[in-house]
């Protein structure tokens, strides 16, 4: 009884189990798909609008607006958009009728006005429950909400200003009808107004039974006469004026002509005397350059005259040396020989008294040999007297050589220095060299030659005293 007892309350257990665990189950499917199901259903149900576009949600309670987007269940919820961009609306007044200014002018005008709905949720709502989202942004629509408003605020302006301020001062203008039309416009607004068109009406548009007209008419007529009037005044003060410059300009140019005759005479006389003295002056350099080139001619030919003179001096002083150097050089040949030959004869002679005495010495006595050395003696004296001579006879020859070279070389060196004292003193300068090189050569060879001749008889005179002796 017990063991029955057990099991059937361990039955009865495993079917509470297993009903929490299918319980369990069920429920976590639910929250699964609870939480998949409500982003999807979310976005499913989400509503976006436009830029430009307003969302208007009619709930059970309430109406909400959005400008972005909003949440729109169905069957619970209305939705409705309503475009809030801006739109235009143009506003054209012409002919007969056109705009009447402060003086009665009437102008042809044409305005563009930019309108839209006021970005705000009770403007919304406020123009949606007066027209209706359909009809809110119909060109139609706006036109019959707006034409008469619009038209009376151009009216009231522009009975204000004259036609040529309202044609000169448009800005002024366009803000003044913003200014009276206003900003609030039961939900919308206008943002900016545009004057695209302002011109007079033509006279023949216009109604001359119509006292503003007439009055208009008037007025243009006044302008226009006295602006004709004034045109023809400006005309006629601009033919005065072009008149008075073409005289004044005529005037100007016939000085002109005149001051450019007087300047071409002026000029004329300028060059002509000009070119006198230019011709004065060629004639007196011409005259010149003749003088010069004949001074010049006469002084190359005494120039060719005195060179060819001093050329001809030259080779006649050249030979005269020539000659002057071989008559030297033939003296001293002479001298020479002449000595040679004393010297030779003085030898023969002291071999001749030296061979005698040789033999004399065995043959004869000291008398003989006293006579030989007396004869030989008188013998050298006398040579020596004629050495002597033959000295003095050089020397005397040698300066008067010498004074006529001297004297040639002074007349020469005169003569160069009044013609070329350079030239001159060079050729003077070689020949003087070359006379002391001879002069000195002569001196030289008659020393040694004379040196010579004593150390021989200066020989010949010791043999002779050691002759006793022997």
């Amino acid at each position: 009884m017990s063991d029955q007892s057990l099991l059937a309350t361990g039955t009865i257990l495993a079917a509470i189990e297993s009903s929490d665990l299918i319980l369990i189950g069920v429920v976590g499917v639910f929250v699964v798909l609870l939480v998949l199901g409500v982003p999807l259903l979310y976005a499913k149900l989400y509503r976006k609008v436009d830029q430009g576009r307003a969302l208007i949600v009619n709930k059970m309670s309430r109406v909400e607006v959005f400008f972005t987007g909003g949440l729109v269940i169905p069957v619970v919820h209305r939705a409705e958009v309503m475009d809030i961009s801006v739109k235009t609306i143009e506003i054209a007044r012409t002919g007969k009728e056109g705009l009447i200014c402060k003086d009665n002018i009437r102008a042809d005008i044409k305005v563009t006005f930019f309108v839209r709905v006021n970005k705000t949720a009770e403007d919304v709502l406020k123009v949606a429950q007066a027209i209706g989202t359909n009809r809110a942004s119909h060109q139609e629509t706006l036109e019959e909400l707006f034409n008469a408003k619009f038209s009376e605020a151009l009216k009231t302006v522009g009975k204000v200003l004259d036609f040529e301020e309202l044609y000169t001062r448009r800005h002024d203008f366009k803000e003044q009808i913003l200014e009276v039309i206003g900003e609030d416009l039961n939900g919308y607004v206008l943002d900016d107004a545009a004057i695209d068109y302002l011109e007079q009406t033509p006279m023949d548009r216009l109604d001359p039974k119509n006292v503003l007209d007439a009055r208009g008419i008037r007025k243009i007529t006044e302008i226009t006469a006295g602006q004709a009037v004034q045109t023809n005044e400006i005309k006629r003060e601009e033919q005065k004026a072009i008149r008075k410059q073409d005289v004044e300009a005529k005037e100007a140019i016939l000085e002109l002509d005149r001051q450019q005759a007087d300047a071409e005479a002026k000029q004329g006389r300028e060059i002509a005397s000009v070119q006198a003295r230019e011709q004065a002056e060629t004639l007196r350099v011409q005259a010149e350059e003749r003088k010069k080139a004949e001074l010049a001619r006469i002084k190359l030919e005494e120039e060719v005259a005195i060179n060819e003179e001093n050329k001809n001096r030259q080779i006649e002083v050249a030979q005269k040396n020539r000659e002057r150097v071989v008559a030297v050089e033939h003296e001293r040949v002479l001298k020479d020989q002449a000595l040679e030959a004393i010297s030779r004869e003085r030898e023969v002679e002291l071999k001749r008294i030296s061979k005698e005495k040789a033999l004399e010495v065995e043959k004869k006595e000291i008398a003989d040999v006293i006579r030989s050395r007396v004869a030989v003696d008188k013998t050298v004296a006398e040579e020596e007297e004629r050495i002597k001579d033959l000295r003095v006879v050089a020397a005397a020859k040698r300066a008067k050589e010498a004074k006529v070279i001297d004297a040639e070389a002074e007349a020469q060196e005169a003569l160069v220095k009044d013609i070329k004292k350079a030239e001159a003193k060079e050729q003077a300068a070689k020949f003087a060299a070359k006379e002391k090189i001879t002069l000195a050569e002569a001196a030289l060879e008659a020393s040694e030659k004379e040196a010579r001749a004593k150390i021989r008889l200066s020989e010949g005179v010791q043999a002779e005293v050691a002759a006793p002796g022997l």
